[in-house]
């Protein structure tokens, strides 16, 4: 038996669509354009094909009158930065699981409700000591500090408790009976089958790093350590005219990495939603 389309729910999916996409096809049309026309309010929404080579030349435009690097090297900087908080939050998350899902310690649940609490601390809450033992270790203008302080995440060690926790007894038992230790059952058995919610995690948690802004401000005062968010409000707030065209191209550069991230991903990303038994 066919069943009849849903019209409205694809009206409201498409009209959804349409008002995600509307401010990114602005920002392509106007890169394609004049930074005068756009100063002058002649902003079109039909991109110039002409005006396609302002992507390549955004590359190596950037604030460097005032110390600042081209936009490219911004890029790379956001890049390692969010590469090195993905990987750093999963890697301790997943570990201080394990420690919490499979071993018997003392204070154990203790520590859990001190992870969980944290959840109701945002980074805007505890900015101000964060920097100060940033500060105390002298790691400000550095790439380490630039990272560290956003490595450790509650969110991301409940989750990991909960796959873990649902591992059957018998699969422990069996990497018991084999002579498996604690180490080789933690990466031979419990990370391969948390391949999909890594996966899932690793994107959410890449576009959470590339996104950062109040943090790089704070920490990274050397404009070599300018992460491609700053660099486009710099761009805007410099004191010279605004070139509205590079600025735009700029931002629509700033996008290409977490999509290529998502896209390449979400089949392993969806996945680790959408499992019941997670």
């Amino acid at each position: 038996m066919n069943r009849k389309p849903d019209y409205l729910a694809h009206a409201v999916l498409i009209l959804g669509v349409l008002i995600f996409i509307f401010p990114i096809w602005v920002a392509f049309s106007g890169a394609t354009q004049s930074a005068g026309a756009i100063n002058r309010g002649d902003l079109s929404l039909i991109p110039r094909l002409s005006g396609l080579p302002v992507f390549i030349n955004a590359l190596g435009f950037g604030n460097t009158a005032k110390g600042g690097v081209p936009i490219w090297h911004m890029m790379m900087v956001s890049a390692l930065m969010a590469l090195g908080i993905a990987l750093g939050k999963i890697a301790i998350s997943s570990i201080s699981a394990f420690a919490i899902a499979f071993f018997r310690f003392p204070f154990r649940m203790v520590a859990f409700w001190l992870i969980f609490i944290t959840l109701m601390l945002p980074v805007e809450v505890r900015i101000i000591p964060t920097y100060s033992v940033m500060s105390d270790f002298h790691l400000i203008n550095t790439f380490t500090g630039l990272t560290m302080p956003l490595i450790a995440s509650a969110t991301a060690t409940l989750l990991f408790r909960q796959v873990f926790l649902a591992v059957p007894d018998e699969l422990v038992e069996a990497a018991k009976l084999d002579g498996a230790g604690p180490m080789r059952f933690f990466f031979d058995i419990l990370l391969p089958v948390s391949g999909a919610n890594l996966a899932a995690l690793f994107v959410i948690l890449f576009v959470y790093g590339w996104n950062q802004y109040l943090w790089p401000l704070l920490v990274a005062t050397n404009g070599r350590l300018d992460t491609i968010v700053l660099g486009i409000v710099q761009l805007i707030t410099s004191d010279q005219l605004t070139p509205w065209n590079l600025v735009m191209a700029a931002t629509i550069l700033a996008i290409v990495p977490p999509v290529f991230v998502v896209v390449a991903m979400q089949r392993w990303f969806v996945a680790g939603l959408t499992e019941t038994d997670k």
